[in-house]
């Protein structure tokens, strides 16, 4: 999904593989996992799976990381030193550079304070000088801001239209800073809710 790194990216570009960037909600995966067009998926909070499932599947996660293992090391089953996760993390690294992924929530905050600061991140993306000397002035070594848009997603399957999901200001190193209002209901016993903000 669209706040993950890009890691996923740099990776489909290099080998020509068609990927997607899609909101957050497995609900866009499955739209194109029913159309043939994706068989793996992941999202922010470090959720993946195929198309076997509508859901995150950690067991699915650990038997692909296995299956990888395997291959890598399918010529070298009698040899000294097995091919290890990290000896294909360093080689990722090595072949697409590395990719960090941060994840800051701020939870049961005022709404209205969580509306203000989108409206003040939208009205910041049509001047980028302004949003560049804010960064200079936290942080010398930063990259410099040179796009921002507030993301919004068409599904190639049915043509909806997801508008609103989030603000990104995108770096000259192709780094990002990605910001999410999320509104979440839970329903506790006898379906009395409770409502959950986060930014």
């Amino acid at each position: 999904s669209m706040p993950t790194s890009a890691a996923l990216d740099v990776v489909a570009k290099s080998l020509n593989l068609k990927f997607f960037e899609v909101p957050t909600g497995w609900k866009f995966f499955g739209n194109l996992m029913d159309a043939g067009q994706c068989s793996i998926c992941g999202e922010e909070s470090f959720g993946t799976g195929s198309d076997h499932i509508r859901e995150k599947d950690g067991i699915w996660a650990v038997l692909a990381w296995l299956s990888i293992l395997a291959y890598k090391n399918k010529d070298n089953i009698n040899g000294d030193k097995l091919v290890t996760v990290e000896d294909i993390v360093r080689q990722h690294w090595a072949t697409y550079g590395r990719h960090y992924y941060t994840r800051y929530d701020y939870e049961n905050v005022d709404a209205g304070g969580a509306k203000d600061l989108m409206a003040n991140m939208v009205k910041m993306m049509s001047s980028l000088d302004e949003v560049n000397t804010i960064v200079k002035g936290a942080r010398s070594d930063v990259s410099k801001v040179v796009n921002a848009d507030e993301f919004e997603y068409k599904d190639p399957v049915d043509g909806s239209v997801s508008k609103h999901q989030g603000i990104r200001f995108l770096f000259e190193d192709g780094s990002r800073l990605v910001s999410l209002p999320s509104l979440w209901n839970w329903f506790r016993r006898c379906n009395y809710p409770s409502v959950h903000r986060a930014i």
